[in-house]
């Protein structure tokens, strides 16, 4: 979340949590990977039926979507 890689979170009525979110590029090296541990997490939180990733690449990322607190631990401040 930090990162600036979530766009939204969506719940339905019925539980299910969409997640809109990017990467940092359609070629990074997490892009097979990281959807799928994030449905994973997500729906594992208590109350959440069912998640979905859903991969967006508009707007594109750039790092000023970062918080200050990633941005400090990663030494662009």
């Amino acid at each position: 979340y930090d990162l600036g890689l979530i766009y939204g979170v969506e719940i339905t009525p019925d539980n299910h949590a969409i997640v809109s979110m990017t990467l940092t590029t359609p070629n990074c090296p997490v892009a097979e990977s990281m959807p799928g541990e994030i449905e994973l997490q997500v729906g594992s939180v208590p109350g959440v039926g069912h998640a979905e990733v859903i991969l967006v690449w508009d707007p594109p990322w750039d790092p000023q979507k970062m918080s200050d607190e990633a941005k400090l631990e990663l030494g662009m401040l």
